[in-house]
């Protein structure tokens, strides 16, 4: 198949690793011609030593080049600028052409997912959604990992499943694409608050908690958005929320860890140096948690922390000591 890769970010770069195995023919484009010049030269993606882009991947800033004749179109950028990429290459998209957003968050503006955003700009196209535990360290270095792809229509699903399917990439189809995208951008939330306990000094059961109540909360607010509770139990669910809480390679966890020890958000992005979009996705569930009516507190202590200064302990403190209550409406008392 014919692929364009929007985006030549870590996971852009992991899965044009991956797909060139499967003899894909690939066209990655970045939007820096000083970036292109770069890659060109030495076929080394940014932040995955050891691996390098084969010779027949090409690597352009011109959008014409990248998405001319391909059959399928992958949206790879940070997911704030996923609506303003869209609208860049509006005039070079063919209605013919399978979009597929791989970028984790929800814009904070409009409440909408990446897939709603892809909808509203790419009316006639098919869009879908990839998303599940996958960092790209370990994609790109080919090491099992099952992930999970989101469509509307069937046959969309399976194309990109029998595209991406590999020995070391396994991939499920869902038709819950809202779902999957909101396990995936609110799990980011929650990993900086698993980061934010590690930074702290809390243990084990500490971060079992934010993981078992964060993913009760992430499918609370995707049930009240239309999701399916199959979904959260899934890869974009807990599958992902656990990998992204207690992974080394998550930028969210290791930005959360940071702010724990006391550096303020600001800090904590600019010493990752990589985008976190836990930092973006904390207001927009918040607003999501208001919208739907679905109590957050997790998310609530994040944003606090982030943005009103409030201390991490403190925050940790708040939620242990909230009124008590059953651990779910399916196992009350009467």
């Amino acid at each position: 198949m014919k692929i364009a890769i929007l985006g030549i970010g870590t996971w852009g770069s992991a899965l044009a690793i991956t797909l060139r195995k499967n003899n894909h023919i690939l066209s990655l484009w970045t939007y820096s011609k000083e970036e292109e010049a770069e890659l060109k030269k030495t076929r080394e993606p940014k932040n995955l030593p050891g691996t390098s882009f084969a010779e027949d991947i090409e690597i352009t800033s011109s959008l014409d080049k990248a998405l001319k004749d391909k059959e399928m179109v992958i949206f790879a950028v940070p997911s704030l600028f996923t609506r303003s990429v869209a609208e860049q290459v509006k005039d070079y998209i063919q209605k013919e052409q399978i979009l597929l957003t791989v970028s984790k968050g929800i814009e904070e503006k409009t409440l909408l997912a990446m897939s709603q955003i892809l909808e509203e700009i790419f009316p006639e196209n098919p869009v879908a959604v990839l998303s599940g535990p996958s960092h790209a360290e370990e994609v790109s270095r080919f090491l099992p990992t099952t992930i999970v792809c989101a469509a509307k229509e069937e046959s969309c699903a399976k194309t990109i499943q029998k595209t991406f399917q590999s020995d070391s990439f396994r991939v499920y189809i869902n038709k819950d694409v809202l779902g999957v995208e909101i396990g995936a951008a609110l799990k980011n939330v929650i990993a900086l608050a698993a980061g934010i306990a590690d930074g702290l000094g809390y243990g084990d059961n500490t971060k079992a908690a934010l993981i078992t109540r964060g993913i009760a909360e992430i499918a609370r607010l995707g049930q009240a958005m239309g999701g399916h509770l199959e979904t959260f139990a899934g890869l974009s669910g807990i599958g992902d929320l656990i990998v992204t809480c207690a992974s080394k390679h998550s930028r969210n966890r290791k930005a959360g860890f940071l702010i724990g020890e006391g550096l303020s958000y600001e800090e904590a992005m600019k010493e990752v140096g990589q985008v976190v979009e836990g930092v973006y996705a904390a207001k927009a569930a918040l607003a999501l948690g208001a919208k739907y009516g679905v109590d957050l507190p997790i998310v609530h202590e994040v944003n606090r922390v982030l943005f009103e200064g409030k201390n991490p302990k403190q925050a940790v403190m708040d939620l242990m000591l909230r009124d008590s209550r059953a651990e779910s409406p399916g196992v009350s008392f009467p």
